[in-house]
């Protein structure tokens, strides 16, 4: 690496700026480093934009920060965002996407790497657009949802880092919950897609993984998903187990029927009447439900409702997301000062492989298209086969179904009405 100053003004070529948009995750200060590492060794002034693009949009001209060598040089080991982030989106105002090109001309920027998600590689997309010509845009994917579609099903950077530590955490949840006789509902990020969920639950080993993607396009009864969690516990029971740990995707909350969660405790509604999601405590809602339906048949279960995913956003990265995001960083200032323009940069087999924006776009909604778990691949029939939950071959034997049933404290009849549906 190359310890040179910024240059002086006769010296530079031109201006890159970074902005970092959408919520954290692990690696982040890989990219800025690497970027402005690779920038000002090609005799390039950079800018960092603090607070994305929030500041940008109000005409703010105090957003900028001059980034140097000695400032990034160590940075990848850190969490966080050295320039702050933001979720602010300016792509519904044309008043603030025309300030954040006028103040990107004023300050000489001719080359943008963005970092951030779907919101933010639309944002890219159109700023590139408004700017006609002037400022070439180069994306950086990132988030620990691992919900954008790049190419050779790459993960986004942050996620191996969230995984890695999520999977310890659930690990002393897990014993936690075998050493108190408890269970756990556990609620991770997600909205979109339950990769995280699953490749956290997959990889500890935990009892049960739920997510969206495994109940099709919806909407399903919000009892599909309680009795999904309340035949996992009840096939543990008559195993002679009272432990256990659900892992749930947030996105499944999406997937249920509003009507079911209209007049439950702890549900807000906005003037209009609709549900805010945002606000519903998910994991409490499963675990009332569960505690209810077990309570009213005499089975006594302690349930616990956690949510995890603030406690991974700014981790410091793993040696896999430090070396990724490095890799990214500087191949997305290679692509702008090289000619590129107008996509979100991958790498596939070590080489630099740019997805333009308009094939990320997807052409029903004209937003950046998700990629969901697929339910399909072997990958995921490896992580349901070693989850404890109701198959349809816990209904082929009489006495298989007598233990559950007697776990259930039902009558067998009772316990296939209630419970066969489930593995149709």
């Amino acid at each position: 690496m190359t310890t040179t100053s910024s240059g002086t003004d006769a010296q530079r070529k031109g201006t890159v700026a970074i902005v970092v948009g959408g919520g954290p995750a692990p690696g982040i200060n890989g990219v800025i480093g690497a970027s402005t590492i690779e920038a000002i060794n090609r005799k390039h002034r950079v800018l960092g934009v603090v607070d994305g693009f929030r500041r940008l949009s109000a005409g703010d001209a105090t957003a900028f920060r001059e980034l140097t060598i000695d400032v990034v040089s160590r940075i990848h080991f850190q969490g966080g965002s050295l320039l702050g982030i933001s979720r602010h989106n300016p792509t519904g105002s044309p008043e603030e996407m025309d300030r954040i090109v006028k103040l990107f001309a004023d300050a000489g920027v001719r080359y943008l790497v963005t970092i951030g998600g779907d919101d933010t590689a639309y944002t890219a997309s159109q700023i590139e657009r408004r700017a006609a010509g002037q400022v070439k845009v180069a994306h950086v994917p990132k988030t620990i949802d691992n919900d954008l579609p790049l190419p050779g099903n790459l993960s986004t950077f942050g996620y191996q880092t969230a995984r890695h530590i999520g999977c310890n955490l659930l690990q002393n949840i897990m014993e936690d919950s075998r050493t108190t006789r408890r269970w756990y509902i556990i609620v991770a990020m997600g909205r979109k897609a339950g990769h995280l969920a699953l490749g956290i639950g997959k990889a500890a080993g935990c009892t049960i993984t739920i997510i969206a993607e495994e109940f099709g396009r919806g909407p399903v009864p919000l009892a599909r998903v309680t009795d999904t969690i309340e035949g996992a516990i009840i096939k543990r029971r008559s195993m002679g187990r009272e432990d256990g740990v659900c892992m749930v995707s947030e996105g499944v909350i999406e997937s249920i029927r509003p009507e079911d969660l209209k007049g439950l405790e702890g549900v807000e509604h906005d003037p209009h009447g609709h549900l805010r999601f945002s606000e519903i405590n998910f994991g409490q809602i499963l675990r009332n439900q569960v505690r209810k339906s077990l309570t009213s048949r005499g089975i006594k279960a302690t349930i616990v409702a956690k949510d995890i995913g603030y406690e991974l956003r700014c981790a410091p990265p793993i040696p896999f997301d430090c070396e990724y995001t490095r890799n990214l960083g500087y191949a997305a200032v290679k692509f702008l000062l090289e000619g590129g323009s107008g996509a979100m940069i991958n790498l596939v087999g070590g080489r630099m492989v740019p997805l333009w924006f308009e094939e990320m776009l997807d052409p029903t909604t004209g937003r950046t298209r998700v990629r969901l778990v697929d339910t399909n691949t072997e990958a995921y029939e490896v992580a349901r086969k070693y989850m404890i939950r109701l198959g349809a071959e816990d209904f082929l034997e009489p006495g298989q179904i007598q233990r559950l049933a007697d776990a259930a404290k039902l009558t067998r009849e009772e316990f296939e009405r209630r419970f066969r549906p489930l593995t149709e």
